[in-house]
């Protein structure tokens, strides 16, 4: 199993093909900082928040799922949402996927998708969340999953509906 992201972040990345290969270079690295102090701050040891973050778990020493939320600062706010519904609630990687998202904006304030349950967001706000719904329009927000797991003697794999993609097995 392999788990990988690709991306060309801002715009179209950094704007450099190499000549004569027709590879478009990205710019990942705009996330970074030389501030001293600043989170962010690149320097020996440290783990800057990046958001190239292909998923990959393991159990018993065997790999289980390779996974990944594309989607700039969703992407780890999904792999959590995606690992919790699998792993806690049981879910296939598919039906993971499906289901509606939520997404941290600062402070209380949180976004949730236009299919999120009532109830839920009823939830939220008693306990002091203020709450956007999304558009259906700007489910792309919401990132785009891609899932494959191992389940007993084969795979089952979840393509996002909110982005291109496909689950295909050979």
């Amino acid at each position: 199993m392999v788990s990988y992201i690709q991306s060309n972040y801002s715009g179209f990345g950094s704007g450099v093909v190499i000549p004569g290969t027709g590879i478009h270079l990205q710019n990942r690295g705009l996330g970074f900082t030389t501030e001293k102090g600043h989170p962010n701050q690149v320097g020996p040891g440290k783990r800057p928040f990046h958001t190239i973050i292909p998923g990959f778990l393991m159990k018993d020493n065997q790999p289980l799922m390779s996974f990944g939320v594309m989607g700039g600062p969703m992407q780890a706010q999904g792999h959590v949402q995606m690992v919790v519904r699998m792993i806690a609630f049981g879910q296939n990687p598919q039906t993971a996927s499906d289901a509606p998202r939520w997404r941290f904006v600062s402070g209380r304030d949180v976004a949730v998708e236009h299919t999120m349950p009532q109830a839920t967001i009823d939830g939220l706000v008693s306990r002091g969340h203020t709450i956007s719904r999304n558009s259906p329009d700007n489910s792309f927000a919401f990132g785009g999953a891609q899932l494959v797991c191992r389940y007993r003697d084969g795979y089952i794999a979840g393509s996002d509906h909110r982005k291109d993609g496909a689950a295909l097995g050979l």
